[in-house]
């Protein structure tokens, strides 16, 4: 049985006619062409099943016309993109990466700031912002006065993410207390505050973290550069020469001996990498020319 025919078989009450092998391979197409993800053609049920709500809030009949409406109207690009996009996380994911920020990286960056000098990071595929708020109670750390001197210095950190939900849950700041238990607990108690079930990050913290909805294969609107780049699992749905190239615009955008963080599945390859050290496991720091 192909794909396609498995795929109407397991979708009732849909009729076989709305969504063709050719549907399925316009989709992926489109999908490459503005944002790098790969579909492959075992995605298919998958995409199916992720766009067949947007499909039907559209009003059109079949995914044909509304692949079409994809091609020419940047909102329905977005939503779908959107509907596509995976956004599982959770706190101190990799917590390998944590710790080596804390006992690396953080000593540094505080000192920089002493200086008065600014320091950035960002947390590029911030999803709903797990990634974002883990590294910034590991950056300021559990003492309280250390951290509050931090966040009246010359500190910012961006938050990216190219699905609107997900950036709007991030901004929320607000969790499953349960969902924390991950950071260590020192930080939880300087950082949060739990009222019944739900935890949220203080409000001061959150002053410092721009979050904005990017395209990390479009134009980065981006000034500057960053001591600290978190992007991890996000580049496990690109191909090679995809990734060449982000990892390359990533090393533009890092300091001199800036950190980049990466998934624990990804490596750096392509002509970048020989401008990158490997200092700890998906861990690179920018070699000074």
């Amino acid at each position: 049985m192909s794909q396609m025919a498995a795929l109407k078989e397991h979708i009732p009450g849909v009729s076989p006619d709305i969504y063709s092998a050719a549907d399925f391979k316009a989709v992926s197409e489109t999908v490459y062409a503005n944002v790098g993800i790969v579909l492959p053609t075992g995605k298919a049920m998958l995409v199916y099943s992720r766009l067949a709500p947007l499909v039907r809030e559209s009003g059109l009949v079949t995914f044909g016309a509304f692949v079409e409406k994809m091609r020419c109207d940047p909102a329905t690009l977005n939503r779908a993109i959107a509907a596509l996009t995976t956004n599982h996380t959770f706190f101190y994911r990799e917590a390998h990466h944590f710790e080596h920020l804390a006992s690396a990286v953080r000593p540094g960056l505080i000192a920089r700031l002493r200086a008065n000098q600014p320091v950035r990071l960002w947390s590029a595929g911030c999803s709903s912002g797990e990634e974002t708020w883990s590294l910034v109670m590991t950056l300021l750390g559990p003492d309280r006065i250390e951290g509050q001197r931090m966040l009246r210095e010359n500190l910012r950190v961006l938050a990216s993410d190219i699905a609107p939900h997900a950036i709007t849950k991030a901004q929320a700041a607000t969790y499953d207390a349960k969902d924390l238990k991950p950071v260590p607990e020192p930080l939880r108690q300087t950082w949060t505050q739990q009222n019944g079930t739900a935890a949220s990050i203080h409000e001061a913290v959150r002053q410092i973290v721009r979050f904005r909805i990017l395209n990390l294969l479009g134009d980065w609107p981006i000034s500057g550069t960053f001591d600290v780049i978190f992007c991890r699992n996000v580049m496990i749905y690109f191909d090679n020469p995809t990734k060449e190239r982000l990892i390359q615009r990533f090393l533009e955008k890092l300091s001199p001996e800036g950190t980049l963080y990466i998934g624990h599945s990804e490596r750096v390859t392509g002509p970048a990498a020989e401008h990158l050290q490997l200092v700890g496991p998906t861990i690179y720091r920018r070699r000074r020319a």
